[in-house]
């Protein structure tokens, strides 16, 4: 894969959306920072679509054309497979491709090859089974649970049926087609105690003629009979000029015809079914089933009328029906199991070496418990049984101090957030390594991976993640609202194309922009701007830093009045270009020879010529973090601007400390609480600009969430209320001249 193109339009709130992100020149990985609620979730949930070959749209307003093109650079779509999304944490995700870890490919082969062999015979005896049954599908299910079974069971059974079906001296029963009668309406009929009541009867009379008949006997039944006859019939009995004799009545009776033998039974059947008490019988039944729904099954009963006598016990009648079945089709059912048996040597043997072979899956529980910091260890009960029977993984957990296993369920109980979503991310590594190991080429959505994991743990993904980035056939894009993790992925994963192949996200009205990361500085902005301080964007960004640093070496002197560049006090409006140059000379060190530009200029007047600047400018960029910076001290010093005027109290404002804008806030509340219209913009002001910058990329990543449009909105709001007190304050004023005149 070199290049992938990515066109969303209307698909789970993103109502446009268009990007190539590159992977060529060991760009293997591309980070985007996307605030909360701007596009992650939306963009992962249309690439999990894709992987599933679902059609992807806008939930809210589903009328709305839905596009999604996700194609490569000559044209043709990636393979859904292709195609893996991560989320931030999914409870129930279990890896469907472990097994793949836990055995060598040579004895996974071996394994292959005899169950292979075994699973052509099954399917041989399934196939010819379909027709006696009548069933098209679910025949190991029905087989294996009429015997008790579970259907993984079913080849077992089958070996254990081996001594009835070579003791079954016929298979009377295999014209009987088992769904006619084991179906969902007949059986719940049959369960009935009036039908249970009129079977019993009709038995009891039935036993009684076929006791009475010439021919007949309980032990020798007209399907006996009729066995006995065929056999004779097609092994040349007759033929040879043989011949039989019959007890009728206690009078011996020499049979040399096969013609007359078969007209005997039949004659001593029909004698018997035909009997009037048993008829009457018949037809009470009869009744009982004439509806419609089981219409079928009536006609099927007048056809086979000898049924009856085994409709007493359903469940023996089912085994029957399937060892008639098995009995006719002998050939193929003594094929499966001979090949059944032979295989057991050799899967013995693949087992009991799978048992004792380190594989891939012990090498992914070594990553897990030597990089993840999670007080409990792993490891696997079932090895064998999950690589060679497909059975479920049987994942143990244990802890330190307590030598047996801990339910998973448990677990989940007891441990923090941060821990659940790391045994999460064990699932995540089981799928990444399946993929690796059968050379899937994979792209990867990774939403959101490192949330709620503590600095251990998120740097332990930040390192895996970048072993994926060095696999030949893995390609990803990593999601994240954390600044912090975007730039640590962009210093230890992307390295020298950290800038190429990062974005950040920005909402504008109609579409989302993923803006290429140009200002290479962002994830070390104050070296960059120390550098650059004659630029006033840059001179002023740099005061919430360099006040920080005043603060941490005990500068109070310079800590003060850096603080009054950022909020309203006595030496706000008066200090000069100059005094900040010899602050910064103390307070940054290598700054010694610092000269800067118009130093009598008051920096109070360069904050708002740079932050009106910024508001007439046409160029908007979510990274440009000096202009946000400079936007949101200048928003804040005209809001304290505005609030002092308002309040008008010298003391209160004099005797401020900390937390200067919100305290102002708090007195502009209670003194005026009904002027909602103000409240509503200086509450933005609160939320919006933060109290201060820290160093820590922390302090300065609600800037970066917030566009350039929004603080350029605020900006002009809060001009709009300085206005406003303005013209109050010149109206008043001008009542009181006219009043003293």
């Amino acid at each position: 894969m070199v290049k992938l193109k990515v066109e969303i339009k209307n698909c789970y709130g993103i109502s446009s959306l268009e990007n190539e992100f590159d992977f060529t020149k060991g760009k293997s990985t591309q980070v985007i920072y996307a605030p909360n609620g701007v596009m992650k979730t939306s963009f992962a949930n249309v690439f999990d679509d894709y992987s599933n070959s679902v059609e992807s749209s806008d939930l809210i307003y589903p009328n709305k054309k839905s596009i999604r093109k996700i194609i490569t650079d000559d044209g043709s779509e990636i393979p859904t497979e292709s195609v893996f999304v991560i989320r931030p944490y999914e409870k129930s995700y279990k890896s469907d491709r472990i097994s793949t870890l836990l055995v060598s490919d040579d004895l996974r082969k071996q394994y292959e090859k005899v169950h292979e062999k075994i699973a052509i015979e099954k399917e041989n005896l399934i196939e010819i089974l379909k027709i006696p049954s009548g069933l098209n599908k679910d025949i190991e299910e029905e087989l294996s649970s009429s015997f008790g079974q579970e259907k993984n069971n079913l080849l077992q059974l089958l070996c254990e049926l081996e001594d009835k079906i070579d003791k079954e001296s016929d298979f009377e029963y295999s014209h009987i087609i088992f769904n006619k009668i084991f179906n969902e309406k007949v059986v719940s009929f049959l369960e009935t105690g009036d039908f249970k009541r009129e079977i019993k009867e009709y038995i009891e009379k039935y036993d009684e003629l076929i006791s009475n008949s010439a021919i007949l006997k309980k032990d020798f039944n007209h399907f006996h009979a009729t066995t006995v006859q065929k056999n004779l019939n097609s092994n040349g009995f007759f033929k040879a000029e043989h011949s039989i004799n019959l007890n009728i009545d206690g009078q011996k009776k020499e049979i040399s015809d096969p013609k007359e033998f078969l007209k005997l039974i039949m004659s001593a059947k029909e004698e018997i079914l035909q009997d009037k008490t048993l008829q009457g019988i018949f037809e009470k039944i009869d009744k009982k089933i004439s509806n419609n729904q089981l219409r079928e099954f009536r006609e099927y009963l007048f056809e086979n009328q000898d049924v009856l006598t085994e409709l007493a016990d359903l469940e023996g009648f089912k085994q029957r029906l399937w060892i008639s079945y098995l009995r006719n089709n002998i050939e193929e059912y003594q094929n499966l199991v001979a090949e059944y048996k032979k295989g057991q040597t050799k899967i013995k043997e693949i087992i009991d070496k799978a048992r004792n072979q380190q594989t891939d899956w012990e090498n992914v529980i070594e990553i897990f418990n030597r990089r993840f910091y999670v007080p409990y260890k792993i490891g696997i009960k079932n090895k064998a049984d999950t690589v060679l029977n497909d059975a479920a993984p049987n994942i143990e957990y244990f802890f330190e101090e307590r030598p047996e296993n801990v339910d998973e369920d448990l677990l989940l109980r007891v441990l923090s957030q941060g821990e659940r979503r790391t045994l999460y991310l064990l699932n995540i590594i089981f799928e990444i390594e399946s993929r690796k190991k059968q050379g899937l080429e994979t792209f990867f959505i990774i939403d959101d991976i490192a949330d709620s994991f503590d600095y251990k743990n998120k740097y332990a993904i930040i390192e895996y993640l970048k072993d994926v980035s060095l696999h030949d056939n893995f390609y990803s894009i990593i999601l994240t609202h954390n600044f912090d993790f975007f730039r640590t992925v962009q210093e230890r994963i992307s390295g020298n194309s950290k800038y190429e192949g990062s974005y950040m996200a920005l909402k504008e009205d109609d579409h989302i922009k993923l803006e290429s990361l140009s200002y290479k500085y962002i994830s070390n902005p104050l070296k960059n701007w120390k550098s650059n301080l004659n630029d006033n964007t840059k001179l002023i960004a740099s005061v919430t830093f360099a006040r920080n640093i005043a603060e941490y070496i005990g500068d109070k002197d310079n800590f003060n009045k850096l603080t009054s560049i950022l909020h309203i006090k006595e030496t706000t409006l008066s200090l000069t270009i100059g005094e900040l140059e010899d602050i910064y000379k103390s307070v940054f060190r290598d700054l010694d020879e610092l000269e800067l530009s118009n130093k009598d200029r008051a920096i109070y007047d360069v904050i708002l010529e740079v932050a009106n600047d910024v508001v007439n400018s046409q160029a908007e960029s979510i990274a440009n973090l000096e202009n946000k910076v400079v936007m949101s001290i200048a928003i804040r010093l005209n809001a304290e601007k505005y609030m002092i005027s308002i309040i008008n109290d010298d003391e209160f404002v004099t005797n401020l400390k900390k937390n200067q804008t919100g305290k102002l806030f708090g007195k502009y509340k209670n003194l005026f609480p009904d002027d909602s219209q103000s409240i509503k913009v200086l509450e933005r002001v609160n939320i919006m600009t933060p109290e201060n910058i820290h160093l820590n990329s922390f302090m300065f990543e609600p800037i970066l969430d917030i566009s350039d449009y929004h603080l350029k909105q605020l900006y002009n709001d809060v001009l709009q209320l300085i206005a406003i007190a303005k013209e109050l304050s010149s109206a008043a004023a001008e009542v009181a001249s006219t009043q003293l005149d």
